[in-house]
């Protein structure tokens, strides 16, 4: 038979009493999901951020030539209304930047970007491929 562990929910843990305190506060940080679609004429980043704004977004091509997507979620400071407190408070605001290595067929001096409805989207153009002709006169000797 296995020992089976109770857990009684008035008398926390040791365990839970040391990690849940405000010493050590909850952070729940995640990076936005992204989705990469191609076609035949470009690639599509689209990366999830919910509410956000264009103003708090930056893409642009890193020193080293990747692309870097930058998302900055400013919180205005409003005035507090000193009739009202909060008595939880869990909205929280992260900042996320993410650094990609774009494939080598990348046009980098078209890349362009846009927010709607909560996604922003980065469209990756690929480089235009030269044919190289086939047919050709052949001399003969």
């Amino acid at each position: 038979m296995l020992p089976v562990m109770l857990r009684n929910s008035w008398f926390p843990t040791l365990f839970d009493e040391f990690l849940n305190n405000d010493v050590m506060p909850h952070n729940h940080v995640t990076a936005p999901a992204v989705n990469v679609k191609e076609s035949p004429e470009a690639y599509v980043m689209e990366v999830a951020a919910p509410g956000i704004k264009k103003e708090y977004c930056r893409v642009h091509i890193n020193d080293d030539g990747n692309l870097s997507i930058a998302i900055e979620n400013k919180m205005e400071h409003k005035e507090e209304d000193k009739k009202q407190h909060y008595l939880r408070r869990e909205f929280s605001f992260t900042n996320y930047q993410q650094n990609y290595t774009l494939p080598d067929d990348v046009d980098r001096d078209n890349i362009a970007a846009s927010v709607e409805h909560g996604i922003l989207t980065v469209t990756l153009p690929k480089l235009k491929k030269e044919e190289v002709k086939v047919s050709r006169q052949i001399e003969i000797k």
